[in-house]
């Protein structure tokens, strides 16, 4: 294998970490993610820096913290002087293109990528999503058998990227970074009838014990009734959950089709293909839908890497990994420039069944404050999860003993030093009283913006125009 290989990296939205049959999942049929994860490694401790759509997603571009880039909620956009992985590929001679989704939001929407095959489906700061999207109780009542228009974009990202595929097949000059970019599985949770009432007739409801929601420490249990959670029905619950085990299906197929087209341009056995999301979707674990938490559901992202005549595997990797990596482990391969002033780091040497002694197995998420949702931030390291919301007692988790993250030993006297120790890693440098007052400034610009956009009426190339009758997102099955 050449010493420049391409990268083909495939990101979804909101997939839940588990969800694959190569993560232990006995329902859910997903055979070319779990094919990939055979011939690859698999990290089962992946997390996003950030549980949420714009930050999660510009943390992966920069490997950089949202705190260090200014990048908060969804209103937030990258500014175009912060390097990304893109820029430095570039610099480096890879030809990068952008496949479809990155939820660029601002002006603009190409931070390093040289070209994107699909517009978009969201991410002006005009748009406003439908309820079926959004994350809240209505949200979870929006379910059952039928198409949408994130399936359709989807279809059209996968044409877009299949096409480009053949044709660096045929002209392989310069390597390549092909970023594919999809939504599913991301809610409304409505799925294909016949994968709808395969999952409806199978699937389970979250177990918790009894009393486990009432005793759940705020700021979580506030957050979660505030948003109707706690009055979503069984009837709903199961619905939405085997509507999201229909959408990861659906998914996977998408996956399948786009990796035939890889091996059918004679591509394969030169390119690195990593598969992640921006975030998972807790499905009614913890009482919680949706995502901007840090439990596993929520915090945590599937990640695979495949990459022929480089990797020490099949292999499942325990260590800590997160998708702030991703960038410096694509420049190792490459032979790039690193990006400066990042958190991430290569996974390069866990990726050959090596761990280097100096490995701080540690990994962070954030959140500086969503809506309803206050600043927090989470530290993983080893098996150890802290959450800490500032002003609230901390929660923590060992997920060895305790994967469902049931039981908080945050106040175990014996624990004290260790609760300590990752309280003082998870703070460090979280000035949250400067990223509200960031946040109180752009609000300010933001009324303008938006009357701007919907002012707008000439169609804009770097978002998708979604077919006829698909502005309502949803509609049943034909």
């Amino acid at each position: 294998m050449p010493d420049r290989p391409n990268f083909l990296l495939i990101m979804s939205d909101q997939h839940h970490c588990c969800i694959m049959g190569c993560a232990g999942d006995p329902l859910v049929r997903t055979p070319n993610l779990d094919a990939l994860a055979a011939g690859g490694v698999r990290f089962s401790s992946a997390y996003c820096g950030a549980p949420l759509c714009v930050p999660s997603r510009m943390t992966f571009m920069t490997s950089r913290h949202c705190s260090d880039i200014d990048v908060y909620t969804n209103g937030c956009y990258l500014a175009s002087d912060v390097p990304t992985f893109a820029h430095a590929l570039g610099a480096a001679g890879y030809e990068c293109t952008l496949g479809g989704r990155m939820h660029f939001a601002g002006p603009d929407q190409r931070h390093g990528f040289h070209q994107r095959l699909v517009g978009d489906v969201a991410g002006h700061l005009g748009h406003i999503p439908p309820v079926s999207c959004a994350q809240q109780r209505e949200t979870v009542e929006v379910f059952g058998p039928g198409r949408t228009a994130y399936m359709a974009y989807d279809d059209a990202v996968l044409e877009g990227c299949r096409g480009y595929l053949r044709e660096r097949g045929e002209s392989p000059d310069e390597p390549f970074c092909l970023v594919a970019g999809f939504v599913l599985p991301h809610n409304p949770y409505i799925a294909p009838k016949t994968l709808y009432d395969y999952y409806h007739e199978r699937v389970t409801l979250p177990h918790l014990p009894d009393g486990y929601l009432d005793n759940v420490p705020e700021p979580v249990r506030s957050i979660r009734r505030g948003r109707g959670f706690d009055e979503v029905t069984p009837e709903a619950a199961r619905g939405a959950r085997a509507a999201y085990y229909g959408l990861v299906e659906y998914f996977d197929g998408i996956v399948g089709r786009l990796l035939e087209s890889l091996r059918e341009a004679g591509l394969a056995d030169n390119t690195i293909v990593i598969y992640t999301s921006d975030h998972g979707d807790c499905i009614g674990e913890h009482g919680w839908w949706c995502k901007t938490n840090f439990y596993e559901g929520s915090a945590g992202v599937p990640l695979i890497v495949n990459a022929p005549g480089h990797l020490h595997g099949p292999l499942a990797c325990t260590a800590n990994a997160s998708l702030l990596d991703l960038g410096p482990t694509m420049l190792d391969y490459a032979g790039a420039t690193p990006l400066p002033n990042v958190a991430g780091r290569s996974l390069r040497p866990l990726l050959q069944g090596q761990m280097p002694p100096e490995w701080d197995d540690t990994v962070f998420s954030e959140m500086v404050g969503y809506g309803d949702n206050p600043p927090g931030r989470m530290v993983k390291q080893g098996p150890w999860k802290l959450m800490h919301y500032p002003g609230f007692a901390p929660l923590l988790f060992n997920l060895d003993d305790d994967p469902e993250e049931l039981v908080n030993r945050a106040g175990d006297p014996e624990l004290y030093w260790l609760r300590e120790q990752l309280l003082q890693r998870a703070m460090a440098g979280f000035d949250v009283h400067r990223f509200q007052g960031a946040l109180a400034k752009r609000a300010g610009h933001w009324d303008t913006i938006r009357a701007w956009h919907r002012r707008l009426t000439t169609p804009n190339p770097e978002y998708w125009a979604p077919p006829p009758g698909a502005e309502v997102n949803v509609w049943p099955e034909e």
